[in-house]
């Protein structure tokens, strides 16, 4: 089959052709043939060595992707032909942070393209636990969005609750900030600033037609005396600019941090503003069973917030991974997604 496969140890990423397909071994696995699958920030992160993964072989990345079942074991509850999308996440469920639902705190996971062979290939085996049913109403398309919608859902849960009215202020428009942006539109917000650097992406955001203040961060600077938000949600994953705009918050302000870091990424905070404006800082870490919700917000949002052209989601085949990465970089796009035929 074909599949990108990476190499921690010489970080480099290969397009194969016939690469061996997946099996099934246990009695509950799914082998899933995949339609849809995106790159993730977490992924790039990973193929430069900033984030830890998996390092005895080669293996394939893509931990947000959607297809269709092409096989499943005796004692699997899915059929072949079923439309599923594929929670990555795989913990241990014995440490205490599983039992106590708290999984994304599980040190012994081993996530689903990051630890074990993921979804940039055409064939993907996964447990059954991993394995969500697409109502009709969700594309399969639209299903290659479900897992980093999750994590947003999850983020939402914890900051709840936020009251229409708030001054929101949303950093960076890639396509984690897009995708609060449609949340947030959808859920009724209508005060909310996006900031971002660069303006091909604010272009992007623009398309969505939200009427949100697009600008970018100096004029955040030349406000800071006059302007303060009630929320604060980080999308760049940038240790500096949380470091600058944590200094936004207004009086009982909530700050997000939703980005993705580099683990050597640092922040300077005041730590007597925490105290003298009782501010809360949230961390986000990736999405423990909010899968149910993120198919219930892709079947209530539709085409108004998922259309790919509006959201800068572009598709490409997956042999033209390094357009798709190239153009990521230049910014022109906010997604990547992969088609894989």
């Amino acid at each position: 089959m074909e599949a990108l496969v990476f190499d921690l140890k010489t970080k480099v990423l290969k397009h194969e052709k016939k690469h061996p397909m997946p099996e099934i071994v246990k009695d509950d696995d799914v082998i899933v043939k995949v339609a849809y699958s995106g790159v993730c920030g977490t992924d790039l992160h990973i193929m430069a060595g900033e984030f830890p993964a998996r390092s005895d072989r080669p293996f394939t990345l893509g931990h947000e992707f959607s297809g269709v079942v092409h096989a499943a074991g005796p004692a699997s509850a899915f059929r072949a032909g079923q439309k599923v999308v594929v929670d990555p996440n795989r913990p241990c469920n014995l440490c205490n942070h599983c039992r106590r639902s708290k999984y994304q705190f599980c040190s012994a996971r081993a996530n689903i393209g990051v630890w074990v062979d993921g979804g940039w290939a055409q064939y993907c085996v996964v447990s059954s636990l991993h394995v969500f049913l697409l109502p009709d109403s969700v594309s399969l398309a639209q299903g290659g969005l479900c897992e980093p919608y999750s994590c947003v859902s999850h983020g939402f849960d914890i900051i709840s609750p936020i009251t229409v009215g708030q001054k929101i202020l949303i950093c960076g428009a890639g396509i984690i900030g897009n995708l609060w942006i449609t949340t947030l539109h959808h859920q009724g917000h209508r005060n909310i600033t996006v900031s971002e650097m660069n303006t091909k992406r604010l272009e992007i955001v623009k398309n969505l037609q939200t009427g949100y203040r697009l600008v970018t961060p100096d004029v955040l600077e030349k406000e800071k005396n006059d302007v303060l938000y009630d929320v604060i949600i980080d999308c760049t994953g940038v240790g500096k600019v949380m470091e600058i705009s944590f200094n936004y918050l207004n009086y009982g302000g909530k700050y997000v941090v939703f980005g993705c870091c580099p683990p050597t990424h640092q922040a300077n905070i005041n730590v007597f503003k925490i105290y003298e404006k009782e501010l809360t800082i949230h961390g986000v870490k990736v999405n423990p069973f909010s899968f149910p919700n993120a198919i219930g917000w892709l079947s209530a949002m539709g085409d108004r917030y998922l259309n790919f052209d509006k959201l800068g989601v572009k598709v490409y085949a997956l042999s033209d991974y390094q357009l798709a990465f190239n153009d990521l970089k230049a910014g022109v796009i906010s997604k990547a997604m992969l088609k894989i035929d």
